[in-house]
């Protein structure tokens, strides 16, 4: 890296730092989380040169697959079984989600193309590429994507503090170091996954390998406390510090639409959500983290983080994700199709077109 990123991965941290301890104080759980994603936030939209490069991100991304695999153990099986019908509940969630929020999004004078890829609530690289491809705006669709994702990690764990009342403190998380040999092995398997053009591989190639270690009774990775909060203030640093170069009245305009556009798709989900939990038994606060509208790799950090069943929540975004990534190219594919046929003329019962 140059010195100018150097310095904005250093302001990105200290000012993350800073954020954390404040968010510590006022109890809120994730705080080591929230209070770095808020503080760069605000420096990003004011024009502050804050950044994560990638690799770091994904370093610790990978640390918290580790974490999330950890979780399988081989009782798992018997419980994948019984969650074909809450598979089949998010499917249509995720439909009549995208549907409502995309209705919103027209309101705002998106076009319709992308309104539909601006609100669907995963695969955000492919909704972007896609949406581009289907004569969409990638920089609007690009935008509404990002703030989803923050969006949903800033509403979700207050939400759930003063509905639920969870630990303050992150959950899962053990007192000591297990097994940290693992740590070493996260570079050289999301190359891996990288090679194998696995999704999110800095995320999923680490839990596949730590599921198989714990899964087999091998191995089991676990952090202390103090490790995982590291960990959340990288992550959330780079989550706050994605929106560079947008400030004033646009970033306003755009924060604006995506917090409806968010709240919209939050509420058709949290009605699937409590049919999920009604008749699979799983807790109402589980069912709605593993439909809520965010990221694969928040999700998980918000699931471990706060002990949520952890491997229910990733199980569902991981099947959400790979579902979206196979119905983006037949979107396409047929938003293309619908805008040539507006494009042409219709044949209006044999008659010339006026001049």
């Amino acid at each position: 890296m140059d010195r100018g990123r150097w310095l904005a991965l250093i302001r990105s941290l200290v000012f993350g730092a800073l954020g954390g301890a404040l968010f510590a104080l006022t109890g809120l759980p994730l705080a080591w989380m929230l209070g770095p994603l808020v503080a760069n936030l605000l420096l990003s939209s004011r024009g502050v040169s804050v950044e994560v490069p990638e690799r770091v991100r994904g370093a610790f991304l990978g640390v918290m697959g580790l974490v999330l695999g950890s979780q399988v153990t081989p009782q798992l099986a018997g419980r994948v079984e019984d969650w074909a019908l809450s598979a089949l509940l998010l499917m249509v969630g995720v439909a009549a989600s995208t549907a409502a929020a995309a209705a919103w999004y027209r309101r705002r004078g998106f076009d319709s193309t992308s309104a539909l890829f601006a609100s669907a609530p995963g695969a955000m690289t492919a909704m972007i590429i896609m949406g581009e491809q289907s004569g969409g705006d990638p920089a609007r669709i690009a935008i509404a994507q990002s703030l989803r994702v923050v969006l949903v990690v800033l509403l979700l764990p207050p939400l759930f503090w003063a509905l639920e009342e969870p630990a303050t403190s992150p959950g899962g998380v053990a007192s000591a170091w297990q097994d940290a040999w693992l740590v070493l092995a996260v570079g050289p398997v999301i190359w891996l996954g990288q090679r194998l053009r696995m999704p999110t591989p800095s995320l999923l190639a680490p839990l596949l390998l730590a599921a198989l270690l714990s899964g087999f009774g091998v191995a089991h990775f676990s952090l202390p406390s103090e490790a995982m909060n590291l960990v959340l203030w990288v992550l959330g640093s780079a989550i706050g510090s994605r929106f560079r170069g947008l400030s004033g009245a646009i970033f306003t305009r755009y924060v604006f639409d995506a917090t409806v556009a968010t709240l919209i798709a939050l509420a058709v989900l949290a009605l699937f959500a409590e049919a999920i939990h009604r008749l699979v038994g799983v807790p109402r606060d589980v069912a709605l983290l593993a439909l809520a509208p965010g990221g694969i790799g928040e999700m998980a950090i918000l699931a471990v983080a706060l002990d949520l069943d952890p491997v229910f929540v990733a199980f569902h975004h991981l099947l959400r994700m790979i579902a979206l990534m196979f119905a983006a190219p037949l979107m396409a594919h047929w938003w293309q199709r619908r805008a040539g046929r507006r494009a042409v003329p219709p044949d209006e019962g044999g008659r010339g077109q006026d001049g």
